[in-house]
């Protein structure tokens, strides 16, 4: 009986829908927008290394009151300062050094990239930060060909120069003016979330090759990555590589570090807070939406136990109880918000298609959303069909049957 009063009033039920629908639409909308943004962060994060220790000059926990003037006369780190980490540090079982450097050209024959970004690193850093290979492979050698006039390049550039990553392999391009071989290319990463190292428009170079392009003391930001040995505690290595540190740059006792320890573990702390803060306002807005679309069930039903107020008098007249007249409004208004939701969520779907297509993001609509949005439409639609549900089914029939 639900049904078919849904299908006679078929302007109502598509109006009575809309409503639901962009309710739905709104709600899984947003928490799906912040799940996949939060998602994808967090791997963008994780890909760091959350076993890892970067001795850097500044630290990661900035901020408006950042205090830069502390800094900005710190020493950079050094590759020299990379030999007694590794003979001092038990706790730390792969280091390595790298630096970048922006704004570089890339040539091969007539065809040129400007802006690209060079990227230098030494001996364990593949192992320490994995790199996903589309074909090729790592420096290689006794010393991993640190002096060696090779390179590894980034998606935008073997696609900018070569078009394809096959034809790229084993040809000569010139990096600054300086001519290397390609040994192998980087499968695409896509737009990061975070602001870590664009692997897409990098051109990665052994260390001791590329300090003879760039000066890191000079012209780049030189870090060192330590990663902590099967056992080992990142406190652990912290404690010893600040000891350490702090006896190769001779600081005495009462003097501060002149280096930075940065993990990842703050920024997730600090991840935290901001998705936490961005899931409320989310759940903000979509509580809104709902409202809004509660209130339009709500009203709609009103006007439907108004207009059928003598049928359900003669209902009740020939023997309804209350409880099949308070059913049959319940199950209309359920049916309702269920077939809203399901378009919803249809719509949701629909935009996670097309923004996936952009290739911005990974935006996913989780099996956690879809229940959510069928949950909370059903119970949308118990709220706003109860009242009214339980109006008609109080009704007095002989007064009922004689209402106009």
């Amino acid at each position: 009986m639900a049904v078919l009063e849904l299908r006679v009033n078929k302007l109502r039920t598509f109006l009575s829908l809309l409503g639901i629908t962009i309710g739905i639409f709104c709600i899984i909308a947003v928490l799906t927008a912040t799940n996949s943004l939060e998602r994808n962060v967090r791997s963008e994060v994780e890909t760091l290394g959350s076993d890892v220790v970067y001795v850097q000059k500044w630290p990661w926990d900035g901020g408006p009151d950042f205090p830069w003037w502390k800094y900005v006369n710190r020493p950079l780190p050094k590759f020299q300062e990379l030999v007694p980490i590794k003979e001092k540090v038990q706790s730390a079982g792969l280091s390595a050094f790298a630096f970048s450097s922006s704004a570089k050209r890339v040539e091969y024959k007539d065809g040129y990239m400007e802006g690209t970004e060079l990227f230098a690193v030494s001996g364990d850093y593949e192992k320490i930060q994995a790199l996903k290979f589309l074909s090729g492979r790592f420096f290689a050698g006794k010393e991993n060909e640190n002096g060696a006039n090779v390179a590894i390049l980034g998606a935008n550039i073997w696609e900018g120069l070569f078009g394809t990553s096959d034809k790229a392999m084993g040809k000569t391009i010139a990096v600054a003016g300086r001519p290397v071989r390609v040994i192998g290319t980087l499968k695409k990463k896509g737009a990061s979330l975070v602001d870590g190292i664009n692997y897409d428009n990098c051109v990665i170079v052994p260390y001791v090759f590329g300090r003879t392009i760039v000066d890191e003391r000079r012209f780049a930001d030189p870090f060192i990555l330590v990663k902590a040995a099967p056992g080992a505690t990142l406190l652990q290595l912290k404690d010893e590589l600040r000891g350490v540190m702090r006896s190769i740059r001779r600081l005495r006792p009462k003097e501060e570090d002149d280096f930075s320890l940065n993990e990842i573990t703050a920024v997730s702390g600090d991840l935290n807070k901001v998705f936490g803060m961005v899931n409320m306002g989310g759940w903000l807005i979509a509580c809104f939406a709902l409202i809004v679309g509660g209130f339009g069930i709500a009203n709609i039903m009103f006007v439907t136990v108004k207009e059928r107020t003598n049928i359900i008098g003669l209902k009740k007249a020939i023997g309804a109880r209350k409880k099949v007249i308070l059913m049959e409004f319940l199950l209309e208004s359920m049916i309702l918000c269920m077939m809203g939701g399901l378009l919803g969520l249809l719509l949701v779907f629909l935009t996670t298609v097309a923004v996936n297509s952009l290739h911005f993001f990974e935006f996913t609509l989780t099996l956690n959303n879809i229940i959510l949005g069928l949950t909370v439409s059903s119970v949308v639609g118990i709220i706003a069909g109860f009242i009214p549900a339980y109006l008609a089914s109080k009704l007095d029939p002989v007064v009922a049957i004689r209402s106009n």
